[in-house]
C-alpha cells in the first residue's frame, strides 16, 4: 500500500482533470470482490551505456513525446531534467530516538570499524542499522494500454500513478506488485518480466516494477484510488504522474514499446534538497544501464 509515505518525488504541473469513462476503459471495468495472488519470474543482465547514451536514452527521452499527448503541456520537455550530473546529497541521519531491544535513548555515534553515523543505544550498547524500504508495482498491459490508478490518498492525491506499494515480509517481488495491483485496482495480473529498477537514494527507497497483463478483462478501483483507467502510450497524462519514479518509468516504457523492444532498465533518481512537491525539475535521473 502507498499509504506509508511514498517518496513526495514528483514531475508534474498542475492537476487536469481526466475522465476514465472512455469506450475501452467502460469495456473493461467491474469490481472484483476477490483478490488472490501468485507467479514467480526472474530477472536479466545488465549493461552499462556511454554518457552520450545514457543522456540520449534517459534524461533526454523523459523530455521527449510530449507533443504526441493531448494530455501534455505545451512546455512539459522543458520541465524534464536538464542536467546529468548527481547533485552532492548529505548522508542521512539516524531516526531511531529509543532502542528496540531495552527501549533506552540512542545517540549518533560511528562505531568502532564504521564511518557512517548509526543510532547507538545509550544503554545497552545496540547499534541500530536503517536500510531502504522496497517499493514494488506493474505496468499493466491490456489491447496496446496501460492501467493506471487516480490516488484517493497523500501523497499526491488525485494525480494518477502505476498499481504500486511498499513490500511486505514474507513476500517476494513478484507477489507483492501483484498484491498491490488487486489492492489499488482489483485486477488479477500475470507478470510477463521484470521492467525497471530505480534507486532513490535521499530518501532510502528502490522501486522494481514489473511488465504485467490482466488475467480477466475487469478491473475497478480500490480502496486507494479514486478511479483507473487505460490509457494508449500517447495519451498517457504525463502532467498528472504523482511521482518522479513514475514518470520515468513510464517514459521507458512509451520508448521500449514504440521500438518495438522491450528491456529491462536501471537508473537512480537524485532528489534535489530543498525541491517542492510541484517542482517538476526537482530531480536527475543517471546512471542508467539496460539489458
Amino acid at each position: 500500500m502507498l499509504v506509508r509515505s511514498l517518496h513526495p518525488l514528483i514531475g508534474f504541473v498542475g492537476h487536469r482533470a481526466l475522465s476514465s469513462s472512455s469506450a475501452a476503459a467502460a469495456a473493461v471495468t467491474s469490481p472484483l470482490h476477490q483478490c488472490h495472488l501468485r507467479h514467480r519470474h526472474s530477472f536479466v543482465s545488465l549493461h552499462k551505456l556511454s554518457a552520450p547514451d545514457l543522456r540520449a536514452r534517459t534524461i533526454g527521452a523523459i523530455g521527449t513525446s510530449s507533443g504526441a499527448s493531448p494530455t501534455m503541456s505545451s512546455d512539459a520537455s522543458s520541465q524534464q531534467p536538464t542536467s546529468s550530473s548527481s547533485p552532492a546529497v548529505a548522508a542521512p541521519k539516524p531516526k531511531v530516538s529509543f532502542c528496540q531491544s531495552c527501549g533506552g535513548l540512542t545517540k549518533q555515534a560511528v562505531p568502532d570499524g564504521e564511518e557512517k553515523m548509526r543510532a547507538v543505544c545509550t544503554l545497552c550498547g545496540r547499534i541500530h542499522y536503517e536500510n531502504p524500504k522496497m517499493v514494488v508495482g506493474c505496468i499493466v498491459e491490456h489491447d496496446g494500454k496501460v492501467l493506471l490508478c487516480k490516488r484517493k490518498i497523500p501523497p499526491s492525491t488525485g494525480f494518477w500513478t502505476l498499481p504500486a506499494g511498499f513490500m511486505e515480509i514474507g513476500e517476494s517481488a513478484v507477489e507483492g506488485a501483484t498484491r498491490e495491483t488487486l489492492e489499488e485496482a482489483c485486477a488479477e495480473v500475470e507478470v510477463l518480466s521484470p521492467f525497471a529498477q530505480l534507486d532513490i537514494p535521499l530518501i532510502g527507497q528502490t522501486y522494481i516494477i514489473f511488465r504485467a497483463k490482466l488475467k480477466k478483462p475487469h478491473f475497478s478501483p480500490g480502496p486507494e484510488s479514486l478511479e483507473c483507467a487505460l490509457f494508449g502510450q500517447d495519451d498517457i497524462p504525463f502532467d498528472s504522474l504523482a511521482f518522479s519514479s513514475i514518470i520515468v518509468t513510464l517514459r521507458m516504457y512509451v520508448e521500449d514499446a514504440k521500438a518495438g523492444n522491450f528491456k529491462f532498465h536501471y537508473c537512480t533518481i537524485h532528489k534535489r534538497p530543498g525541491a517542492s512537491l510541484s517542482d517538476p525539475t526537482g530531480f536527475d535521473v543517471d546512471y542508467h544501464l539496460l539489458s
